[in-house]
Order: C-alpha cells, then sequence, then structure tokens
C-alpha cells in the first residue's frame, strides 16, 4: 500500500548525501551494464560463428567417396568408387527418419577458369547439377522466376537458376534475363531463375555466384552419367543425424564392396553435430557471461550494503524514537528494506537502459560497416531483461537484510542514549 509518508522519508534518506548515494548506485549500475553488455556480445559472437552454417538444415550431413584403406572380397585397398543415383533411392528406400536426399554434382570453382560466356562477357562460377528438394535443405530466396523441378529432372531440361552475383557479372543493369541464354562450358542453358541466399552472413560472395541446374542434364551434358558427386541428406525432424548416419555408411560399404570396418572409405561432414558442438560452446559462454557479471554486480551489492549499514548508524537515534512511539521491528525492517530496494531497483534499471543504448550504438556501427567476421547483430532477449530485473530484486533484498536487522536489533532505550 503506497504511504507518502514513507517515501517522503526515503527520499529524504537518499538526498541527504548525494554524492555518496550516486557513488553507492554506480557500483550496481556498472555491475548490470556488464551483466548485459556480455550477454549481448555473447549472443552476437553466436550469431555471427552460426552464421557460418549457413541456412542450410542444421540436422544434415554431406557424404563423398575417399580411397579405400583395406582389401576386402578380391578388391585392393586404395580402390576409389563413386556413388550412383541407385544409392540415393536406396537410402530413401531403406534408412528410416531420413526426410531428404540431395545427389550433387560441381563444375568449375569460385574465382577459377572462365567457364561460363554470355555475349562478350565471361566469368568464373560454381555449376551444380542437383535436384529439386536441395532448396527444401539450403533455402534461398527466388527474386524472379523459378527453382528447378522434377519436370526438369525427367526431361533433362537445359535450365539454369542464377544467383546475383551471376547477374551482376554477365548482364547490364536493368536488362531482361529470364529467358535468356549463357553458355556452361559450351552448352547452352536457359535462365529461369534468379535467387540469392537467405542467409547473409558466410561466403554470400561465392554463394552469390553460383548456378544450378537440373542433375540429369548435367551428368549428360558434362559426361557424369549417374555418378554421383556427393550427397546431402537431412533427417527429420527430432531425429539427429548423428544417431542414423552409421546405418548410410554400411548400407553403401555393403552396395560398393566395402570393408565393414573400413572408415576412411566415406567422408563426411556431419554438420548437425557441429552445430551441437558450437551451440554448447555458447551455452557455457552464456553461463560464463551471468557468473562474470555477477560477480561485477556482486561488488556493488556490498557497497549497498556497507552505506545502508552507515545509514542505519546515523539514524539510530530517529530509530530509538521510533521504537518508543511503538513502532514495530517489522516496520523499521521494512524502511530499510525499501530504501535498499529502491537505490538498487533505479540504479539497475538505469544500467539496464544504458546497456541497451550501447547495444543500439553497436547495430548501428555495424551495420554502417558491413558485415564483421564471426560476429553479427549483438542482443539480447527479454528474458535477460526479466533475469537481470529478478537478480536486482534479490540484491536489494540481501543488500538491506543485515542493516535491517541491525537496525531491530538495538533496543530503543539504547538507541536513545547514544549521542
Amino acid at each position: 500500500m503506497f504511504n507518502k509518508d514513507r517515501w517522503s522519508e526515503i527520499l529524504e534518506a537518499l538526498n541527504a548525501n548525494k554524492i555518496r548515494t550516486f557513488l553507492t548506485a554506480f557500483g550496481v549500475f556498472w555491475g548490470i551494464t556488464i551483466l548485459v553488455l556480455l550477454l549481448a556480445l555473447t549472443n552476437g559472437l553466436k550469431n555471427g560463428v552460426t552464421a557460418d552454417f549457413g541456412d542450410f538444415a542444421t540436422n544434415s550431413m554431406f557424404m563423398w567417396t575417399q580411397g579405400t584403406s583395406k582389401p576386402y572380397k578380391g578388391l585392393p585397398k586404395n580402390r576409389y568408387f563413386n556413388y550412383k543415383i541407385d544409392d540415393v533411392a536406396a537410402i530413401k528406400a531403406e534408412i528410416p527418419n531420413i526426410k531428404y536426399v540431395s545427389p550433387r554434382n560441381q563444375l568449375g570453382g569460385f574465382r577459377g577458369a572462365n567457364n561460363v560466356i554470355r555475349g562478350t562477357k565471361t566469368g568464373a562460377f560454381e555449376i551444380y547439377g542437383d535436384y529439386p528438394e536441395y532448396i527444401k535443405q539450403q533455402p534461398m530466396d527466388i527474386l524472379s522466376g523459378r527453382f528447378l523441378s522434377y519436370s526438369d529432372i525427367e526431361a533433362k531440361r537445359k535450365i539454369c537458376v542464377i544467383g546475383t552475383g551471376v547477374v551482376k557479372g554477365l548482364y547490364d543493369v536493368g536488362e531482361e534475363i529470364i529467358g535468356t541464354y549463357i553458355k556452361i562450358n559450351g552448352v547452352n542453358f536457359k535462365v529461369v531463375g534468379t535467387f540469392k541466399m537467405s542467409n547473409s552472413q558466410g561466403d554470400g560472395e561465392q554463394d552469390a555466384s553460383t548456378i544450378y541446374i537440373p542433375f540429369t542434364t548435367f551428368g549428360q551434358a558434362f559426361n557424369r552419367g549417374d555418378r554421383v558427386g556427393w550427397m546431402a541428406i537431412t533427417a527429420v525432424d527430432g531425429i539427429p543425424i548423428t544417431s542414423i548416419k552409421q546405418q548410410v555408411f554400411d548400407l553403401m560399404k555393403s552396395r560398393h564392396k566395402i570393408h565393414p570396418e573400413d572408415d576412411r572409405a566415406i567422408g563426411h561432414f556431419d554438420l548437425s553435430e557441429q552445430f551441437e558442438r558450437v551451440s554448447g560452446l555458447f551455452a557455457i559462454l552464456t553461463i560464463v557471461g551471468y557468473f562474470v557479471g555477477a560477480l561485477v554486480l556482486m561488488s556493488g551489492i556490498i557497497g549497498i550494503s556497507n552505506i545502508m549499514l552507515i545509514v542505519v548508524k546515523e539514524r539510530t537515534k530517529e530509530i530509538g524514537v521510533r521504537r518508543a512511539l511503538g513502532a514495530s521491528p517489522w516496520t523499521i525492517k521494512g524502511q530499510i528494506l525499501q530504501e535498499s530496494l529502491i537505490l538498487t531497483i533505479l540504479s539497475g534499471m538505469v544500467g539496464i537502459s544504458f546497456a541497451a543504448f550501447m547495444i543500439w550504438i553497436m547495430n548501428a556501427v555495424l551495420d554502417n560497416v558491413g558485415p564483421v567476421e564471426n560476429f553479427a547483430n549483438p542482443s539480447v532477449g527479454m528474458q535477460v531483461v526479466f533475469t537481470a530485473l529478478f537478480i536486482l530484486v534479490v540484491s536489494g533484498l540481501l543488500a538491506g537484510m543485515i542493516p535491517a536487522n541491525s537496525a531491530t536489533k538495538m533496543k530503543p532505550v539504547d538507541a536513545l542514549r547514544i549521542e
């Protein structure tokens, strides 16, 4: 219940020594500022590092072939083999909990030799032979036209979808793109769509300089037949690809006569496993941020507790008079706790506001200078703000508890005798 006299007393007590009150409050202000900024910087580092994963489905892995390391069934070691398109169908049919299997082939390389021509313009771009479901594993924004379709796969159409980097390299500004033709290694392809990656972080330049064509067309046009360079495999939601990847390896070993214990023959990169490691690392960093911030905040809380002890000492006679007039111990204790809470919460809220302002400045600077490697969008969620408020309330109560107990232990007659 609001008590005007109580609030007047609290404000008078805080204004009695403004410099002391300011310096005491600054400890809490600085502690909560450090706490919020540490968590924001940790989150910014996490955003930057996880951006390297792009928007690719994190419950996925890439799988390719390598030389065998063991002889098996009359076949020598150091034998090389290729996946076939039939392997894709086998994985889908025999391995449960697989959501997508995208066979892929690649031609050219980023910043390699020029392999694409349009009129008098040439460029070196990544050429991928893919299936339509790849866009579900690697989300991208179709800016115009469309992506690959199964009718393109079945008809082996010479069509392509090009990235913004390809558009910039081969077309003039404002020039019509859809329906035009480009020549890839001497073969003409019709452009049916343009795209950009949904995620602007990571190696955006390389992603933009990419051309997608139907997998079957790739095999026919560039003499790859039904060979598969590698596969992008995604598990169903809720089932980590890490838990079923060994089943995929065992199936491929049996289909290609590879020794069951030959772990070198099949190369892979488990995106899910790597993502879990990164997430675990940043979970630890978040805990460290809370711990360090709490230690800094604790120094401010200790300062408030010490000052409140001094205030109680200075107001000993006043407390004695109030006790003599009938004030209960809980009334005295409540006033001391309230003063401590007000000082803690006010200084803490100012600290949170200042930290939010600093975060806004950091994001504004990042927007102006462009992406910074391994760092993006430092921020904190509302749960951090509520956690900080909870810490402030608990800290305020702890800071006032000892002075409040000290004030109520003194007998009124003894308090009145003190000069």
